[in-house]
């Protein structure tokens, strides 16, 4: 099964989380068993797993990225938008995650966070779900 859906950022900088959307989209898959890949088709975006409790944990990554990759830092790349290209990189632009008895099989504390760099922008989510 493959699906797809978007996702409008609101900020320049955010972490949205997807996980609702990714699991509805299992749940019309009827698949039991398997993997599911979530998929990121932007060179300036990212997805990450991580606590989805606490909204301080993505606002505290996306600070400490700032930190590290800095927004203007004497780039060569001429858009200007070097750092979210770096960002994106580091993070990477997918996440695979067990599906078992219909349902993503994450910790009692995660979800699965599109990392924005470069926004507001209308991104595309991939989803495959592979039964097994």
């Amino acid at each position: 099964m493959f699906e797809q859906f978007t996702v409008d950022t609101p900020e320049h900088s955010c972490a949205i989380d997807i996980t609702l959307q990714v699991q509805q989209l299992i749940a019309r898959s009827g698949i039991r068993e398997g993997v599911c890949t979530v998929y990121v088709p932007h060179t300036t975006a990212g997805l990450t797993i991580n606590e989805n409790a606490d909204p301080t944990v993505p606002a505290d990554i996306l600070r400490e990225l700032d930190k590290m990759v800095p927004w203007r830092d004497g780039y060569e790349h001429t858009e200007g938008n070097s750092a979210a290209h770096i960002k994106a990189s580091l993070i990477g632009s997918s996440q695979s995650v067990l599906v078992v008895g219909g349902r993503l099989r994450l910790g009692t504390w995660q979800g699965i966070f599109l990392a924005e760099f470069d926004g507001p922008r209308t991104r595309d989510v991939w989803v495959k779900v592979l039964g097994g």
